[in-house]
């Protein structure tokens, strides 16, 4: 995980923005093979009116906090339809074990609850423009090297900053 002050002041945001993909990867492997959907509009929903009444209570603007949402929600489909696109094409890639999805819906509120957080402690740079474009990029440059990330959670964790500012 990228250390803050390696990774400007978005650094913890994005930190915990790349938790949340590496839990998409248990995601992918608890639904991989049993049928059930990427997709889950109710549940996405769901977290999306939370994440709007919370935004609202906690004193940040709960648009920009669901469209930042809304982008975490994209990049971990973004994961999990290429890591279901990988096990296809290579079987033997697969898991052998399929986590329990209540579980990891657990650990994804818990990260939702720290996200939310670091949106409040970073709302001052969290604006429109090239300041804060640096600072997410800065961010995810960090990220992208000290976490390893491959070419698919690079592509899920662009998707997932596109909204920061």
């Amino acid at each position: 995980m990228a250390a803050p002050d390696a990774a400007g002041r978005l650094g913890p945001l994005t930190d915990l923005v790349v938790q949340r993909l590496q839990v998409s990867d248990q995601v992918a492997a608890a639904k991989f093979g049993t049928g059930k959907p990427i997709d889950d509009p109710v549940r996405e929903q769901q977290e999306l009116a939370e994440v709007r009444a919370k935004a609202a209570t906690l004193g940040i603007d709960p648009d920009r906090t669901a469209a930042f949402f809304e982008d975490q929600i994209a990049a971990s489909k973004v994961v999990q339809r290429g890591l279901f696109d990988r096990w296809t094409r290579h079987p033997d890639q697969a898991p052998t074990t399929r986590p329990d999805l209540n579980v990891i819906r657990a650990e994804l509120d818990q990260l939702t609850t720290s996200l939310l957080a670091q949106l409040v402690a970073t709302d001052g740079v969290r604006h429109p423009g090239i300041g804060c474009r640096v600072e997410v990029a800065e961010a995810q440059l960090s990220a992208i090297v000290i976490d390893r990330l491959d070419a698919l959670h690079r592509n899920a964790l662009r998707t997932a900053l596109r909204s920061v500012c």
